[in-house]
């Protein structure tokens, strides 16, 4: 469910996941009026649907919907992942066990004592900042449009930074300190086909450079990074990471992503 969701790829890749897993399952997708996403939910529930993903922009809406959150919800403070239990709506969040699987495992890119700056303060970013600080890098500065935003998102996160060791602190997009290994654009700027929100001083030499876009939305933030000597990378390896977490939420049976996200790429290549 999202808006829009016509360019989504989730239901290709869980069809795939069911087939490659042997479960049955049905996994469409929804376009939701702005300001119906809540009837939008109960609708689905009453047809008897199991679950759904949630998309831009109803992250903060599901959370604030759901009748239980898992505890990484609850520190995002938004749901990508809704489970019908009942008459129980249950909220999750994968976006970031997705951001970090596909960083550290597809890419290639530990981030343990890496400087690392999230672009963004909205529904995904929320979800990737609790991962990506388990994740032990140095510094995490988290800049946005919005300072007040950034700093809520902060807030929210400062207790598991200082457990972890990791330098956390929020900024405006144009006043962003120093540079680093990975920058991850969170924002909408992609999907509104707006230009980087970022001046490329941020890059460090041969910084990932990832959007959490992809396909033609993340184009141009790539170009940037790669006219700037980062590497750049697009968000399609996070959209199967999350979904496999999903799917083994919802099945109890974890797919092969890796094997997916190959098929997937190559499903894409014009």
């Amino acid at each position: 469910m999202g808006n829009p969701v016509e360019h989504s790829k989730s239901p290709w890749i869980h069809a795939r996941f069911a087939e490659l897993t042997g479960q049955v399952l049905e996994y469409g997708k929804r376009l939701i009026g702005l300001g119906e996403f809540p009837q939008a939910v109960r609708a689905f529930v009453a047809e008897g649907g199991r679950g759904c993903n949630i998309t831009v922009p109803f992250k903060f809406q599901a959370a604030a919907l759901v009748t239980r959150r898992s505890a990484r919800a609850e520190l995002a403070d938004a749901c990508n992942i809704l489970s019908f239990e009942g008459d129980a709506i249950v909220g999750d969040n994968t976006d970031g066990i997705g951001f970090v699987a596909d960083v550290e495992r597809n890419a290639g890119v530990p981030l343990a004592g890496r400087d690392v700056l999230l672009l963004g303060a909205g529904g995904a970013a929320a979800g990737v900042l609790g991962p990506v600080i388990e994740a032990r890098p140095r510094r995490v500065v988290v800049a946005n449009r919005t300072v007040a935003k950034a700093q809520a998102l902060v807030e929210r996160h400062a207790a598991l930074a200082r457990a972890r060791g990791v330098e956390l602190q929020a900024c405006a997009l144009d006043a962003v300190p120093g540079s680093y290994d990975v920058v991850v654009n969170g924002t909408a700027s992609s999907l509104g086909g707006g230009g980087v929100p970022v001046d490329a001083r941020v890059l460090k030499p041969g910084a990932l450079a990832y959007d959490m876009m992809y396909g033609p939305a993340a184009a141009g933030f790539l170009r940037w990074a790669r006219e700037h000597g980062a590497v750049g990378r697009d968000g399609l390896g996070m959209l199967v990471e999350q979904a496999a977490e999903a799917f083994l939420i919802w099945r109890g049976v974890r797919p092969p992503s890796q094997q997916v996200l190959a098929e997937l790429r190559r499903e894409l290549q014009p």
